[in-house]
């Protein structure tokens, strides 16, 4: 988690980053280490975190969007990559 957004945390990888190994995805474990992230964040005072994901991530982009993502805008990585970014209201 990231308390406070710089310039480039604000445009590509926002409040929070995270990982599910290979073998572990598809399992719900997304969902829940989002769940327990924001709840954090909520108890930290924030009011609002940017959550991102790759465009390709459709997987990702469900568990934010189910989580109360609220869709913004599009970034374009220096390699290409397309980030997507949500706002989550808590």
């Amino acid at each position: 988690m990231r308390h406070r957004l710089n310039d480039y945390l604000l445009r590509i990888d926002g409040h929070m980053g995270g990982a599910i190994r290979p073998s572990y995805r598809g399992k719900g474990y997304g969902g829940v280490m989002l769940s327990l992230a924001l709840e954090v964040t909520k108890d930290m005072g924030m009011k609002r975190v940017l959550v991102t994901c790759n465009k390709d991530n459709i997987v990702s982009e469900k568990t934010i969007v189910k989580s109360g993502g609220i869709f913004e805008s599009e970034e374009i990585e220096d390699n290409g990559n397309i980030i997507r970014r949500f706002w989550i209201d808590l």
